[in-house]
């Protein structure tokens, strides 16, 4: 009798945002998940640095001097990034799921994949520039 190995729980997660050998409609959903957690991720430090502002006006001039940063304008566009993107794929995802340009998915995916990005441009440079 043989047994076949099971993965291990490490392989089943790394395989669950392995891109290779995936249709694009399963790439859009890795992309999904991904700027779904990086969303969730940047909601937990939001709260704790929005914590960190009840602590006076000191540590509120000392968070402005820190995310005038470029590091953290850069986290700050990908956020922006991922919220676009993440929004527009699940709107997308919704509108499959009730039947809405099912033959279309690959198209809607590009064209909103490309507005997404577009915005954020737009985002980045007026950060950049203010």
């Amino acid at each position: 009798m043989s047994q076949t190995a099971r993965p291990s729980t490490v392989t089943r997660a790394v395989r669950w945002f392995d891109p290779r050998g995936r249709t694009i409609n399963t790439i859009a959903f890795i992309l999904n998940r991904i700027t779904g957690l990086g969303l969730t991720l940047y909601l937990f430090l939001h709260l704790y640095m929005l914590g960190k502002l009840a602590q006076g006006p000191q540590a509120y001039d000392q968070f402005i001097a820190t995310v005038k940063n470029p590091v953290f304008l850069a986290g700050e566009i990908l956020v922006i990034i991922a919220g676009f993107l993440h929004g527009l794929n699940g709107i997308r995802i919704a509108l499959i799921s009730f039947g809405v340009g099912v033959r279309a998915q690959k198209q809607m995916l590009i064209v909103l994949m490309i507005i997404a990005l577009a915005v954020s441009a737009y985002f980045a440079v007026h950060m950049f520039s203010a």
